[in-house]
């Protein structure tokens, strides 16, 4: 292929994943997905999936486009879709349309249909090709992409700490740890993410909303707390409005249960024993269409999760500061590995400053056979 060629596609699919981007924590279970239609060097339409069940991008592109769209090339951050769902087939539509090409970011992860919205465009002549900035589709929708496999929702860890890892003083005061751009940094993950995850312990010290807080109006996500005795007061800002889903145990007061609710939130019993079973609530989380979760829980539930490997991502806040106290919590509650060799390790590590705290995103690896924790108050 001549190098132009590839130049141009990968300028036309940027642009694509931007569109993608806009719409990241607006589309439920779905993919987010950009497209872009052009001919003869000119942007003939636009578009992206906005919402569940509603037109996908090829779609939104299509209609700008109109008749210019014969003889086009399509390129879409991922694999036109070939089976019918809430929505026809938009590899159906396409060509309808009388497209040239379609180029396509990544192919569809679930393994029923990849492949298959292609082959279809290859079968009516269209030549249809994936690989474009596929690395960056796929972390783009790396939620998505695990929910379609697993059927169980991306865990994105939030912490904030101090350099000598606290994330609160010895009296337990934490307001703030951070800056305030990192904060609002945070507010944007809320509202990319379908659930935002704490413990009791967390409701009643702090008396948090859960909402996202952002310039502009931003989506609310689900709070979920986990609650082994059902200790959360009813009275709890983050029960101020119906929707909530409390995790509990089969131990947990019936009475409560009902009078929570009758408050127009959701139960889910997840264990016989003492503890949550975290392992099973994310299995249930999963039945409810919850594909992502933001967890801003304290030592002790980010030490939980970790332990039972349901934490898919890391973001880590460093301020700089240095608060000290033998009492002071910090980010990771649990009882630990006995060998360095053991430890999780963060692998595709990214570093950016906010203001003047570090940001650490990277991905958990960790090591097999060791610890099956999956537990917590």
């Amino acid at each position: 292929m001549n190098p132009n060629d590839v130049m141009n596609d990968e300028w036309y699919m940027r642009l694509a994943l931007q569109l993608a981007s806009g719409a990241a924590g607006q589309t439920g279970v779905n993919p987010v997905v950009g497209c872009v239609v052009a001919k003869d060097g000119r942007i003939l339409g636009m578009g992206a999936h906005l919402r569940r069940g509603e037109d996908h991008a090829e779609i939104h592109a299509l209609r700008m486009a109109g008749e210019e769209a014969a003889g086009a090339t399509v390129y879409v951050t991922l694999e036109p879709c070939s089976h019918y769902g809430k929505t026809p087939p938009c590899a159906l539509r396409l060509i309808e349309a009388g497209v040239a090409r379609v180029v396509s970011a990544a192919q569809d992860p679930n393994p029923l249909v990849s492949g298959r919205g292609l082959e279809l465009l290859r079968g009516a002549g269209i030549q249809a090709e994936a690989g474009c900035l596929e690395t960056e589709a796929v972390e783009l929708n790396e939620i998505f992409n695990h929910y379609i496999m697993n059927h169980t929702p991306f865990i994105t860890l939030k912490t904030a700490s101090t350099l000598d890892g606290r994330i609160a003083s010895r009296t337990g005061d934490s307001k703030w740890v951070t800056s305030g751009e990192a904060r609002a940094y945070v507010h944007t993950l809320r509202h990319r993410h379908q659930g935002i995850m704490v413990g009791v312990n967390t409701v009643i010290a702090d008396d948090p909303s859960l909402t996202t807080r952002l310039d502009v109006p931003g989506l609310n996500p689900v709070p979920i707390i986990v609650d082994s005795s059902l200790r959360i007061p009813e009275d709890a800002r983050v029960l101020e409005h119906p929707g909530a889903i409390v995790l509990t145990t089969y131990q947990a007061s019936t009475d409560k249960i009902k009078r929570l609710e009758d408050l127009g939130h959701r139960v889910l019993l997840t264990g016989f024993g003492p503890h949550v079973d975290l392992v099973e609530a994310m299995r249930l989380l999963g039945e409810r269409e919850i594909a992502s979760i933001l967890l801003e829980g304290g030592g002790k539930l980010n030490g939980s999760m970790l332990e039972a490997r349901l934490i898919h991502k890391c973001i880590l806040f460093i301020a700089p500061k240095i608060i000290g106290g033998a009492g002071a919590p910090g980010s990771f509650d649990f009882a630990g590995y006995e060998k360095m060799g053991e430890a999780v390790i963060l692998e595709r590590m990214k570093v950016d400053q906010m203001g003047p705290d570090l940001c650490i995103t990277g991905y958990p690896r960790y090591t097999p056979g060791v610890g099956d924790a999956a537990r917590t108050d």
